[in-house]
This record gives structure tokens, C-alpha cells and sequence, in this order.
């Protein structure tokens, strides 16, 4: 029995991590096949590559949605919903004629694909005490990071045997199989109509601008990813200046992604030997080092390797690795009563934090390194001020230490100071 109990949580386990990862399988198992598409369509590469911009707006857009339609119809409903979009979306997409229906097919496939980003850490929050949650957030966060790895090497199989459109007909099929996972394994919600008897439809965004601490942990998440995306998006342009090649820049990415993993199931034995906020005190720490390290290395020291910086960048994804499934379940937890709410506002203020950062470098992508380094650096200033302001009890705190000095308090100290 034992046994059996295991299996079903390791499937558990595994239907949370392939909602975890669906939008990001989404974004990146078609990448190989741009040119393809390019040719199918008799399309430019610039068209087709629209089509990531199309399935981000969707993606940021969809994160805001699952809220309130959880609050209404209830997880199961509402991801079953998110799903059968994804999924109908995907089929579109495989049989599109054209290069603006297949976009119009990657926005709705985004919009779609939110249902599973939000709705699994709602789940999690649920159905989990505080402490399992932690754990479930460190078993299932750290796969995400195979998903840009492993997604496009998936791709680029499939182009080998079959056309592109496989590629969205294998995602309507995986969609077809997580809805009959969601309808054995989530339960009904009861819809309760009754304001008095539901308290998450009282909460809303403002409420969780309101918390100190929820938002001091969005901060962190959305200034780690932040720095992390800057590098991300600027450092095949750095490796491209000293001379490498594409095969070359491609393997560079593996560190970071075995480091993010082991950051994430390294911060499990951390929070059993220290605690959580010890730990996470700790993973900051390293973070700083770690800038520190990038700016040395590039504005001090301007090395004329890579290596220095490579080696920084994967202790990075380790600490960033770490730190994500610990602010996200201490995020929750402070709107554990409108988790799929508070989840999407989170979702949607990390992608806008880290996209965002992505954009603005790409302005300056000919300083290269330079250009990831001071990036990194007002990064690490929203890390600080999210550390800081998670602390607050509340924001009467914070107004409370940003007045001026009463001058009377002032003199009446210095009278005593006199006396002494």
C-alpha cells in the first residue's frame, strides 16, 4: 500500500511539473523550426519570429485572468478551461494556412498555457501545509530550467522524422492527457456564490500591493529573473565578440541550467538545517557575491576570457535556482485563500520585471558584458529592497522611517547628550 500511495505522489509529482513547464515547452520546442515555417508560409524570419512576441503578450496578459475565473468556477473548472484553449489553440496553429492565423493561434495557445502557470502553485498551496509546500515548490522549480534545454532538443527531433506541425499535434496530445490527469486528480471546488462565505472574492490586487511582504517576495523573484534574463539575452552577443561559435554558445547554457537545478534541490537540505528565512538570507548573500563578482570581473578587471564570468553566471543560476521556490511559497502563503490570484499577479509582475530587463539591454547589446554587469547590478538594488521591504509588518512601518526628524526630539536629545 505504501507502495502504491508513492507511485501516485510521484505521478502527482510529475503531472504539477508538466504544468509547470507547458508554457515554457510551448515557447521553445518550435524554435528549430523557424525555418521551416519561414519556407511554409513564404514568410520573412522576422514574421515568424513575431510569433514568440504574440505568445508573450498572451502569456503576460493570461496571468491576470485565472484569478478571478478560480474565484468563480474553481481550479478544476477553470483549468480545465485553460487547457481545452491551449489545446484547441495548438490544433490551430498545426493546421494554419497562413502566417497571421498561425499568430493569432500563439496568442490564444498563451492565454491558454497561463491556466496551468498559475493554477499548479495554487494547487500546491491548497492542498499542502506550509512546510510540504516548500518541498513540493524545490521538487517541481528546478525542472523548469530543463524546459529551454531539452524543449528545443525535442524540436529538433521531430523535424528530423516529420514537419513542424507534429510539434504543435504532440502539444494537443500532451494537452489531451494533463485534462484527463486534471479531471482524476483535482478535485471540485464548491462554488460558494455567498461573499460572507468566501473570502478570496473580497481579496483583491490592490489587497496584495497592500502586503509587505507578499510583494517584498515578488520583488526578489522578479529582480533575480531580471538579472538572470539580462544574461541570458545578451550573452550569445558576448561570446559572439570573443569569437565563438554557435555550437559553442549553445553548450555554454548547460552549466547554468545543471547549477539551477542543483540551487533548487540544494535549498531543500539548506531549509532543513537552518530554516527558511536563514536560508534565504544565506542564498542573498551569495547572490551579492555574485555581483560583486560580475562587476569586478567586467568594469574593474575587464577580463579578455569568458571563463571568470561563466563560472560567476552558473553560481548565479544556482543561488536564483534556490531562492525562486522559497520566495514563491512565502508569497502564497500570506493569500493562501486566493493562492491562484495572488499566483497570476506574481506570474505576471515577474515576466513583466524580467522582460523588461531583456528589452532594455538588448538597446545597449553592442557594450556586451558591460551592458550585463551594471544590468545585473540595479538588479541586485530590487533584490535588496525586496529583502527589506518582506520584513515590514506594514507600510506605516516603512512611512514611519522615511519621515524627517522631529527637530524637538532632536534638541531634547542633545540636552540629555549635554547633561551626560
Amino acid at each position: 500500500m505504501k507502495f502504491i500511495n508513492k507511485s501516485g505522489n510521484l505521478l502527482f509529482l510529475g503531472y504539477l511539473a508538466l504544468l509547470s513547464m507547458l508554457g515554457f515547452v510551448a515557447t521553445d520546442m518550435y524554435l528549430p523550426a523557424f525555418k521551416s515555417i519561414e519556407q511554409t508560409f513564404d514568410a520573412s524570419a522576422s514574421q515568424v519570429a513575431s510569433s514568440l512576441t504574440f505568445f508573450l503578450a498572451g502569456l503576460a496578459i493570461g496571468q491576470l485572468l485565472y484569478g478571478p475565473l478560480v474565484q468563480r468556477y474553481g481550479k478544476r473548472a477553470s483549468l480545465l478551461i485553460g487547457l481545452l484553449l491551449f489545446g484547441v489553440a495548438s490544433y490551430t496553429i498545426a493546421i494554419s494556412d497562413s502566417m497571421l492565423m498561425f499568430n493569432i493561434g500563439r496568442f490564444f495557445q498563451a492565454l491558454g498555457a497561463c491556466s496551468a502557470a498559475v493554477i499548479w502553485q495554487a494547487i500546491v498551496i491548497d492542498k499542502y501545509d506550509a512546510t510540504e509546500a516548500q518541498k513540493v515548490f524545490s521538487n517541481i522549480m528546478p525542472l523548469v530550467a530543463l524546459s529551454p534545454a531539452v524543449a528545443p532538443i525535442l524540436g529538433a527531433y521531430v523535424l528530423e522524422h516529420s514537419q513542424w506541425r507534429t510539434i504543435f499535434i504532440m502539444l494537443t496530445v500532451l494537452t489531451v492527457l494533463l485534462m484527463l490527469a486534471t479531471v482524476l486528480w483535482v478535485k471540485k471546488d464548491p462554488v460558494k456564490r455567498d461573499v460572507n462565505e468566501n473570502q478570496s472574492i473580497r481579496v483583491s490586487y490592490l489587497d496584495m500591493f497592500k502586503s509587505p511582504k507578499y510583494l517584498g517576495n515578488v520583488m526578489i523573484f522578479g529582480a533575480c529573473s531580471a538579472a538572470f534574463f539580462s544574461y541570458l539575452t545578451l550573452w550569445p552577443i558576448v561570446m559572439e565578440q570573443h569569437g565563438y561559435q554557435a555550437t559553442e554558445i549553445g553548450l555554454s547554457f548547460i552549466p547554468q541550467t545543471i547549477m539551477f537545478i542543483v540551487g533548487g534541490y540544494t535549498s531543500k537540505m539548506l531549509i532543513r538545517r537552518v530554516g527558511v528565512e536563514q536560508s534565504l538570507a544565506i542564498l542573498l548573500l551569495l547572490f551579492g557575491s555574485c555581483v560583486a563578482g560580475i562587476a569586478f570581473s567586467t568594469l574593474i578587471l575587464r577580463s579578455d576570457t569568458i571563463w571568470p564570468l561563466l563560472i560567476i553566471f552558473s553560481i548565479l543560476a544556482a543561488a536564483n535556482g534556490a531562492c525562486y521556490p522559497i520566495v514563491v511559497n512565502c508569497a502564497l502563503q500570506v493569500f493562501k485563500q486566493a493562492s491562484a490570484k495572488a499566483a497570476g499577479l506574481q506570474n505576471f509582475l515577474q515576466i513583466g520585471m524580467a522582460f523588461g530587463a531583456s528589452s532594455l539591454v538588448a538597446v545597449w547589446a553592442h557594450e556586451g558584458e558591460v551592458t550585463i554587469a551594471l544590468a545585473i547590478i540595479v538588479s541586485s538594488v530590487g533584490v535588496l529592497a525586496g529583502y527589506k521591504v518582506r520584513k515590514l509588518a506594514n507600510w506605516k512601518v516603512l512611512t514611519k522611517e522615511l519621515q524627517a526628524p522631529d527637530p524637538a526630539n532632536i534638541a531634547l536629545y542633545r540636552d540629555e547628550e549635554h547633561k551626560d
